[in-house]
């Protein structure tokens, strides 16, 4: 063989080699490639399906919202805890102002304290719990009712109109006093207000609560694994609605009243308890409000809107062209009462004519012809006496 032919066998034989090792370069990778997808299926199917991973203020990891709030839920204004196995009641306590009673005042509220803590046979919590007074409800009370107010005015001004038009003197009188009687309390609801919303924009009120937890846990019933989730939860209230009752008639004897909390108010000590930077300006009550814990959030349809909007536009016109009509009508029929009312006089001195000189009878029928009916409403009957008189 030449050198030539060498060369070339030597090339083809380079060339198959590269080949071959491609070929088995991208077998390699394809083979890594599956073995990485089995890896992750298999992390997959095993890992927990709670893969959130959540840190609590010690800097501890926890996969569950449920395990770092320590509550399962809120029921039968029960706070259920710890899997079912453990029922929190909350009793809200109003106190005395210890400082102000007298000797025997204090004394009679420390025997009772003494007799409530003897009558004590189960465990129980105290809880205080500092709020900043939250006055937006009350001002906004404040002003509805002095939106009320300002409605009630309104319509004491067109019943003083319609008052006027008929000339009804004591009506006006009335209606003018109890119209002052509600500008002065307007004025007045105004002004407390104003003040009212004031101090609240200008410093925090703080409002301390004080709560007595009680627990029950269903270890104490005996077993309870034949029965379900709402026969244990019967029990549970059973026993501390009994609890709570025994507690709130000892507390009596101290002078302290007392009241179960309900499941929103449950909701709200705790919403408070875990935010309590953000509830002072984010209440629960917003939040509900809001419809936050509804799954989609909706929105009223834009139609339904503007179809609210034009029937309250339609009833405030109506009530208005009503009231103007009714005025208008009154004077129209006044208008033909007092028409009547000359026909009818001019007819009574016609029929006195033959007893009456001819000065007194030009007299009289100018007199009828040019009365004002607004101030004298009983004209017809004072020319029936100056004619009898002149007779």
């Amino acid at each position: 063989m030449t050198s030539i032919q060498i060369l070339d066998l030597v090339l083809v034989v380079i060339l198959i080699l590269i080949v071959l090792l491609g070929f088995i370069a991208v077998l390699l990778i394809f083979k890594m490639r599956n073995k990485d997808n089995e890896i992750k299926d298999t992390q997959n199917k095993t890992a927990p399906k709670e893969n959130v991973n959540l840190i609590t203020r010690n800097g501890k990891s926890i996969n569950s919202i449920y395990k770092f709030m320590e509550f399962d839920e809120i029921t039968d204004n029960m706070i259920a805890r710890k899997n079912r196995k453990q029922y929190v009641m909350v009793v809200q306590c109003k106190g005395i102002n210890y400082d102000l009673l007298s000797e025997d005042e204090k004394n009679a509220v420390e025997a009772g304290f003494i007799e409530f803590l003897n009558t004590l046979n189960f465990p129980v919590q105290l809880y205080v719990q500092t709020r900043t007074l939250n006055l937006n409800s009350i001002l906004n009370e404040y002003e509805k009712r002095i939106d009320d107010i300002n409605d009630q005015i309104i319509r004491i001004n067109s019943q003083i109109e319609m008052a006027k038009s008929r000339q009804n003197e004591d009506a006006v009188k009335k209606l003018m006093f109890d119209k002052q009687r509600k500008e002065n309390i307007l004025e007045y609801g105004e002004s407390i207000e104003e003040y009212t919303r004031r101090i609240s924009s200008s410093q925090n009120i703080l409002q301390q609560k004080t709560f007595i937890v009680l627990s029950y846990y269903t270890a104490e019933y005996g077993d309870i694994k034949n029965y379900s989730k709402e026969e244990i939860a019967d029990i549970a209230f059973t026993e501390l609605y009994t609890r709570a009752q025994t507690l709130i008639r000892a507390l009596a004897s101290a002078e302290v009243t007392g009241r179960v909390l309900d499941s929103e108010e449950l909701a709200e000590l705790l919403y408070v308890a875990y935010n309590r930077d953000a509830s002072e300006k984010y209440t629960l009550r917003d939040a509900l409000n809001s419809e936050y814990d509804r799954l989609y959030s909706t929105a009223r349809d834009v139609l339904e809107e503007k179809k609210r909007r034009i029937e309250e536009q339609v009833e405030e016109d109506a009530s208005r062209l009503a009231a103007r009509s009714i005025i208008k009508a009154d004077q129209k029929q006044r208008e033909e009462i007092k028409k009547r009312t000359k026909e009818r006089a001019m007819e009574m001195v016609e029929e006195y004519k033959n007893e009456l000189s001819p000065q007194l009878y030009n007299e009289t029928k100018k007199q009828v012809e040019e009365a004002n009916l607004d101030e004298e409403p009983n004209q017809a009957t004072r020319t029936r006496r100056v004619i009898r008189k002149n007779i």
